[in-house]
């Protein structure tokens, strides 16, 4: 069993720290409701062909409510990069009121 580094929402700093990276693996119409400013977009089976776009620096991994940000941690993990889970993914970070954006013209929202 691979141990996936994992931090619940009250243990990232607000506003992100310098340095730290975010990557959003929900798919396309969930990114568009709402995501983090300043994100990188890869759908989770888009990640194995595009891992040369993941960040190098550390990365903060997100999806709506962490499963799918814990799979490609895991994966990512056994690629050598400095990841780590947000357990809750968008759905926490909603609801502990941390700015998001929207690709719609409408308010973010977690899709």
């Amino acid at each position: 069993m691979v141990s996936i580094p994992t931090v619940a929402i009250d243990g990232v700093p607000n506003p992100l720290p310098e340095g730290l990276a975010v990557l959003d693996v929900r798919e396309p119409h969930e990114w568009e409701a709402g995501h983090i400013a300043g994100a990188v977009h890869i759908p989770l089976s888009e990640l194995p062909a595009r891992l040369d776009e993941v960040p190098t620096e550390q990365t903060l991994v997100v999806c709506k409510a962490g499963g799918r940000s814990g799979q490609a941690v895991a994966w990512l993990s056994q690629q050598g990069r400095d990841v780590v889970n947000l357990d809750g993914g968008m759905l926490d970070w909603a609801g502990a009121g941390r700015p998001m954006e929207s690709s719609t013209g409408q308010p973010p929202h977690v899709a």
